[in-house]
């Protein structure tokens, strides 16, 4: 037989945790945090954070409902077009997660870089570098100097055995466009105001401190307002091509969803 709970009993298990005025919030309402929470010292602190932005957003809804008078209809139809709007996004979002093909391939990406590159421009200085940075002392120093001024590295393997067994710090991925505020952070360079003249007249900038040497083989460089190189923004253009894939998929969806309605006269426009 089947028996009702007395709403004492409900109290017991449901048990409110804050109220404001004649709004309650309930256990129930905040279970969520537990269940997603592991840590239990976590769960806690989010818990009484949630209770107590609650708190707050009552104590401002009772405050705006005491200073100003709302048009009930009004409000009803925002948040019932607010409601509608939530459940299209939704709608929408699982449609696109579902046919969206997630891979931009490099020809696409290649492509529009060729059509659209005029509109790149760069808001820094970037390099591609070989970066070293020994103690003074060093009895490498006068080797890493001199297979650094070749023109060409005649010898990389050895220029990655001094980076390995005699630098402090090192950077030898020279294919890869870097910022250059990136790459000479933390050295002597980073005060330097004159950063153009000096990647315009040297290969090879050498600077000191007090205990270490910074060596910079700089291998290519594009200034400010230049048109950066393909490899800087490529991952740039393929989160454009992703977002234009989705903008066409919502719009198709959206296009079929007419076509088929309107084939099954399942609405009327009337004059």
């Amino acid at each position: 037989m089947f028996k009702y709970k007395s709403e004492e009993e409900s109290e017991e298990e449901n048990p409110v945790v804050a109220s404001v005025g004649n709004q309650n919030l309930r256990k129930s309402e905040i279970a969520f945090i537990t269940s997603e929470i592991s840590a239990k010292e976590d769960s806690v602190n989010i818990t009484n954070r949630y209770i107590q932005s609650w708190i707050r957003k009552q104590l401002m809804i009772k405050e705006a409902a005491k200073t100003i008078t709302f048009d009930e209809a009004e409000l009803n139809r925002k948040l019932l077009d607010y409601r509608y709007a939530l459940m299209v996004y939704e709608f929408e979002k699982a449609h696109v997660k579902d046919n969206s093909d997630t891979l931009i391939n490099d020809i696409e990406i290649e492509r529009y870089y060729n059509e659209n590159k005029e509109n790149f421009s760069l808001k820094e200085i970037i390099v591609r570098t070989n970066f070293f940075k020994l103690e003074k002392t060093n009895p490498q120093n006068k080797a890493l100097e001199k297979l650094l001024s070749a023109r060409k590295s005649e010898n990389p393997e050895k220029l990655r055995q001094i980076a390995l067994d005699h630098s402090t710090n090192h950077y030898t991925e020279d294919s890869t466009w870097i910022r250059f505020e990136d790459i000479i952070i933390n050295t002597p360079l980073a005060s330097n105001n004159n950063k153009v003249e000096l990647l315009r007249n040297n290969k090879l900038i050498k600077v000191d401190d007090e205990v270490y040497t910074y060596y910079f083989k700089i291998l290519e460089y594009k200034l400010q307002d230049q048109i950066p190189p393909l490899d800087f923004v490529k991952d740039e253009i393929s989160k454009i091509l992703m977002n234009k894939k989705r903008v066409a998929l919502v719009e198709q969806l959206q296009k079929d969803i007419y076509k088929r309605a309107q084939e099954n006269n399942e609405f009327k426009i009337y004059d």
